[in-house]
């Protein structure tokens, strides 16, 4: 498995998110390649993670899910993917005391790549299905806390996230996310 950093709108590498991009066989029957192997991954990050839960959303074309997170203490890292179809994945800094606070980067993760984000505590998270019968899964290292969840808009003009020009279908959480001008962030 090979690792990136990530750089953001501004140029700067956000510390924490890195794309992971697994070694795949291929041959005339297909292909294989692990989705996860917690040794490997160990090895990837900085920190300890524990995944707790998985998750899995199918969306359609232009179905646009975020940027949401969950505060402390029941905050998630994520490892996200594509099964099928394709998205574009953005994660924003919402550490306040970051260098790269309300940075963002956006990676396009889809079924041939076979790319894989991991995503840190103290990010906002949100994708674009690009195709129909999307397929997105991701790990979580805590549990879901309906009371801790929160949602920033995904075009707030103060973080001017470079979306497809497109009218993307929302959900009514979505649609009345925070403002990132009047966002405190819980997250150091």
């Amino acid at each position: 498995m090979k690792k990136e950093l990530l750089y953001s709108q501004k140029g700067n590498v956000l510390d924490g998110p890195l794309l992971l991009k697994p070694s795949i066989f291929k041959d005339d029957r297909g292909y294989f390649f692990e989705s996860f192997n917690q040794k490997i991954f160990d090895q990837s990050i900085v920190e300890k993670v524990n995944f707790v839960q998985d998750n899995q959303s199918l969306s359609s074309k232009n179905i646009l899910r975020g940027l949401h997170f969950q505060k402390p203490p029941h905050g998630q890292s994520k490892l996200v993917s594509v099964t099928k179809g394709s998205v574009l994945d953005v994660v924003v800094d919402i550490r306040k005391n970051s260098n790269t606070y309300g940075q963002y980067v956006m990676e396009e993760l889809n079924e041939f790549n076979h790319h894989q984000l991991y995503i840190p505590v103290g990010m906002a998270h949100g994708f674009l299905a690009l195709e129909d019968h999307t397929i997105f899964t991701y790990k979580c290292s805590n549990f879901y806390h309906k009371e801790s969840e929160d949602s920033i808009l995904w075009n707030d003009k103060d973080l001017n996230i470079n979306w497809p020009n497109i009218n993307p279908i929302l959900s009514e959480k979505d649609k009345n996310a925070k403002k990132f001008s009047s966002f405190v962030s819980p997250f150091q």
